[in-house]
Parts: structure tokens; C-alpha cells; sequence
């Protein structure tokens, strides 16, 4: 392959005068009178145009990834950056691509779209790639072709050394799909773009970095193929919502921490899968979805819809006949999956079962058991044993505040953890919100009968304010400032992200906000306006038992 990229380009794609966008023309920064672009001049957040090159976000992902910015490209969702990879490299009728089969359907339909003819190469029955197949069934005209590693829907990565060879060999672009790369043993190509100038990475905040909803895919390549990308994409293709979401979710650590429960979910899941009698073969996964075959996968389908359980049928799909897929889940919606199939194909499974209210007998316990590398944390919580419990992490504020929390939430909230203080309090910290955040959600169930809204409360000269929704979106917010690094033996930094932590696990809306001039006094009440505003949301009215919405019913 050589290094002449503009020979692959659509002619009339190099002679393309790109649109100039009121803010390429003008980048001097946020200071001024700004009357160029016909905006509102009414602020509200959203008035204005978005950066049409996501320079903060791009920076951030700069870092993040160890790419140049000059070799990113952002979209909406990869399916944009795929639809431009046909856009500027392929002749309507005339050029056509290749792609591996089974794989993501987007390729296909993009195809079509631009009119493009795609050619499907087969995988093998063990669903590997034979590269001289696919190679073979290029022609003058195979300007693209797309990879899928790890592929979807089955599961499997492909070699880096046939990446390697493909890249070497193909005559056009090869597009490499890494949607699922974060879930992969085999890791990213993304340290070798610069050995093939006609790489094309495509990566998602999708899946392991849990942004679905803002629909924002990733390409990296050479600055000359970005620069192409820049000047067919539309000029504000990501919104200021967009951009301002990703930025503030953007998280390695919190990304690496799903991950790490994903993949040991995914072989949990495995292995219990494996000792049902209706699941035929299960086969390797390096993404976070397990493809399982059975004797009737419509039947199974329909059976798992029945119980409120959706996944994904791929029994019409080549090779994937009588198979599903199946998304790895919390553990909780891990067990519901195995309870269901469980019972599968007993009779008396079909019987719809309502259930009755709950009481205040009902059982709202939890314990678990965090261990990894840096912590052990055991944690019991009983949301109607009656306020108190121990408390014992190694940090003696850390301690005081906790038992604030099931003094306060008028539950019984028992803690032990121990970790590599040693080192630092960073990952006792978090680990303990981690935990704590699962723990109360399990114990709250189905949710059914609670308050599900907080709020609260002064401390001595301090305002603690908490706002807390315990209907299952998730957002955090902290508006507190400390004066002083540590109160006690806590770093006043990692209250927030004690609390950042906690708010993802127990999945809700939390915005927590102090003043007040004793660093003492505001962190206690903090964590007292948390326990009260979580002792209003999880109180049980004594009917109606399901959890209040204007829509009706959650």
C-alpha cells in the first residue's frame, strides 16, 4: 500500500470548497459582541453555535487515547463516520466495498445509501476470517474494506497479525470496526496507524463508556484522511449538549470499573449458562455480549420477551442460525436472565404471576463483598432495621461521616473495608461509594411503594442542600468547595468523588450543594442532608406500592 491516499479520494471530493462556518472564520475565543453568525443574541446555554471542530473535546480525547488531534475525527455515532467513508471514497455505481460476514448491518445500508455495491465475504464456520478469501474478492474498483474486531453479532476478535497482512495487502481503505475493543484481549490497532496510511479506526463511546444517548462515535487515521472527513461532514454535526455531556461523563476510571464488572459478569454469566440444559453452545466472547445457540431461538426469544427480558434474535443472520445475543447486564439483571431461562420450557413457568403489594415485612436487605487488587469491603444494609450500624474503613472522618449516613437514613448501614492506605485513600474511598451505591440499590428492589425524592439541610453556619431522585436516571452534580486539602484524615477532593461514585451505582439524580465557612461543618452536612434527603426517598407510603411519576407507573 502506498502513502498517495488522494488517488483513492472521489475526484470531485478534491476539488470540494468545504462550507466556512461563522466560527472557522473567527476563533479568537468566547470574549467579544458576537454578531456574525444570525444566532440569537438571547443567552440561555444553547444560543449559540457549537464548536464545528470540537477542540476541548478532541484535547481531552487527545489525552485520553495518546492520538494527535489532527487524527480524530468526531461524529454522530460511527454510523456518520462510516456513511463518510463511502461519501469520499467511493464512486456512486461504479466503486463497491467488501466487508466480513455476519457483521454490523450499518455497513451495508451506508453502502446503499450511496449506491455502492458491497460484497460479503463469508466467514469461516468457527467464524474466523480467511484473509486470502476476502482479499481475493477485491477488484480495481474496491475502494473500502470493513473489519469488525471484536466482530458483532459474533463475538470474536480477529488477529492483529491479520489486521496487519490485510492492511499491507488491500489495494483501498480498510475500515476497522473497534466498537467492542475496551471488552478485547487482543487490544487496539490504534499504536500502528501510523504504519498504514490507509487504516481507518472506528471507536464508540457507546458501549464501555456507557454514552449511548449521545450519540458519538470516534475516527482515527492519518491527518490527511481526517482533513477529508472535516471537509464533507456537516459543519455542526455535534451539539453543544452533545459535546458538554461527553465532556463531563468522560471518565477513565469509572470506565475501567465497568468494564472490569462486565468482564467478570460476562464469565459468570458463561458459566452458569453453560449448566442450562436449553442453551446448546455458547461461544467465545471478547465483547460484552455472550452469542448462545439453542434448539428454537425464536421460541426462547419470545419466551424471555414474556418475562420482560429482551435480547437480540440472530437465528435469520448467515451461521448464526438458532442463536442469540445476549448483552451482559448488572448482576442483578444477570440473575432475572438466569432465573428466567432457568425455567424455561416448564409449564407452569408460563403462569402469569402478580404479585402482591409489598408490606412493611418485605424483606429490604443487602450484603456484598467488593474485593479486588487495591480493597475488601463487606456491606450490609437493611432499609428497615432501624438507624445505626459499624463502621470501620481505616480513616476515622471517613468513618464519622459514613455512620452519619445510616444514622441519619434511619436504616442499619454496617461497612468494613480495607485497602492500600498505605499508598493513598483514593481507592478506599471510592471502592466504599462504589459498593455502598450497589448495596442500597439492590436492597431497594423493584422500588416499589418508596418516596423516590429527597431533599435537605443546614449545618451549624453551613447550608447543605441535597437533591436526590431515585428513579433510575443518572446525573451528578456538586457545587462544594473546601478551603483546606484534607478535613480530618479525608481529602476534601475525593468527597466529590465519593459521591460521584455512589450516584452511579445506586443510579440516580444526585446534586449536592454547600456554603458555609467551617470545612468540618460542610462536610458533615453533607453527608447528613444526603442521609436525609435518601431516608425521604426511600420511605414506603403504605399504598399505592409502586414508585410516584406523572407518566403514572416506573
Amino acid at each position: 500500500m502506498d502513502n498517495n491516499i488522494d488517488r483513492l479520494v472521489r475526484p470531485n471530493i478534491l476539488s470540494l470548497s468545504p462550507y466556512s462556518t461563522a466560527r472557522d472564520e473567527y476563533s479568537g475565543g468566547s470574549l467579544g459582541v458576537f454578531l456574525d453568525a444570525n444566532e440569537s443574541p438571547y443567552c440561555n446555554g444553547i444560543n449559540r453555535y457549537p464548536d464545528p471542530r470540537q477542540k476541548e473535546l478532541k484535547e481531552r480525547i487527545s489525552a485520553i487515547k495518546g492520538a494527535k488531534v489532527e487524527n480524530i475525527f468526531l461524529g454522530n455515532g460511527s454510523d456518520e463516520a462510516i456513511d463518510l467513508c463511502f461519501r469520499v471514497f467511493c464512486r456512486p455505481g461504479i466503486d463497491n466495498a467488501i466487508s466480513m460476514w455476519p457483521s454490523y448491518g450499518m455497513y451495508t445500508v451506508a453502502a446503499a445509501t450511496n449506491d455502492i455495491g458491497m460484497r460479503k465475504v463469508l466467514l469461516e464456520k468457527d467464524f474466523s476470517l480467511d484473509t486470502e478469501k476476502i482479499l481475493s474478492a477485491a477488484d480495481g474498483n474496491s475502494k473500502l474494506l470493513f473489519l469488525c474486531s471484536p466482530n458483532n453479532p459474533t463475538a470474536n476478535a480477529l488477529p492483529k497479525s491479520q489486521i496487519r497482512e490485510i492492511c499491507s495487502r488491500f489495494g483501498g481503505i480498510v475500515v476497522l470496526d473497534e466498537a467492542y475493543v475496551d471488552f478485547s484481549s487482543e487490544g487496539s490497532m490504534m499504536e500502528e496507524l501510523s504504519s498504514f496510511p490507509n487504516l481507518i479506526i472506528l471507536q464508540t463511546f457507546s458501549k464501555a463508556w456507557g454514552m449511548a444517548g449521545t450519540r458519538t462515535g470516534l475516527a482515527f487515521s492519518s491527518e490527511r484522511i481526517i482533513s477529508l472527513f472535516d471537509m464533507v461532514k456537516y459543519p455542526y454535526n455535534l451539539s453543544v449538549l452533545t459535546q458538554n455531556t461527553v465532556l463531563q461523563w468522560l471518565d477513565p476510571s469509572l470506565k475501567e470499573r465497568h468494564v472490569r464488572e462486565i468482564l467478570s459478569e460476562r464469565e459468570r454469566l458463561r458459566s452458569c449458562l453453560s449448566s442450562l440444559p436449553c442453551i446448546k453452545e455458547i461461544y467465545p466472547s471478547e465483547a460484552n455480549f455472550l452469542l448462545i445457540r439453542t434448539d428454537d431461538a425464536n421460541a426462547m426469544y419470545d419466551f424471555l420477551i414474556s418475562k420482560g427480558i429482551i435480547v437480540r434474535n440472530r437465528t435469520t443472520q448467515p451461521l448464526c442460525e438458532g442463536c442469540l445475543r445476549i448483552t451482559v447486564g448488572t448482576p442483578l439483571q444477570n440473575d432475572e436472565l438466569l432465573s428466567a431461562l432457568s425455567s424455561y420450557g416448564d409449564v407452569s413457568s408460563q403462569i402469569k404471576v402478580t404479585a402482591s403489594a409489598p408490606t412493611p415485612e418485605d424483606n429490604r436487605k443487602f450484603s456484598l463483598r467488593r474485593k479486588t487488587s487495591e480493597t475488601d469491603i463487606e456491606i450490609r444494609v437493611d432499609l428497615d432495621g432501624g438507624a445505626g450500624g459499624k463502621v470501620s474503613t481505616g480513616l476515622g472522618f471517613f468513618d464519622h461521616m459514613l455512620s452519619q449516613i445510616g444514622r441519619h437514613g434511619g436504616f442499619t448501614l454496617d461497612i468494613t473495608a480495607k485497602g492500600d492506605l498505605e499508598i493513598d485513600e483514593h481507592h478506599t474511598i471510592e471502592d466504599v461509594g462504589i459498593a455502598l451505591g450497589d448495596a442500597i440499590r439492590q436492597a431497594l428492589g423493584s422500588k416499589a411503594g418508596i418516596g423516590r425524592y429527597g431533599f435537605c439541610l443546614p449545618m451549624d453556619e453551613c447550608d447543605a442542600a441535597v437533591l436526590l431522585d431515585l428513579g433510575g436516571r443518572i446525573d451528578f452534580r456538586w457545587e462544594v468547595e473546601f478551603k483546606r486539602e484534607y478535613v480530618g484524615d479525608v481529602p476534601t477532593d475525593m468527597m466529590e468523588h465519593f459521591f460521584k461514585s455512589l450516584c452511579c451505582e445506586l443510579r440516580c439524580n444526585l446534586h449536592i450543594k454547600a456554603t458555609g465557612e467551617n470545612d468540618h461543618h460542610k462536610a458533615e452536612g453533607v453527608f447528613k442532608a444526603f442521609a436525609r434527603a435518601l431516608r425521604m426517598a426511600i420511605t414506603r407510603t403504605p399504598s399505592p406500592f409502586e414508585m410516584p411519576s406523572s407518566k403514572g407507573v416506573i
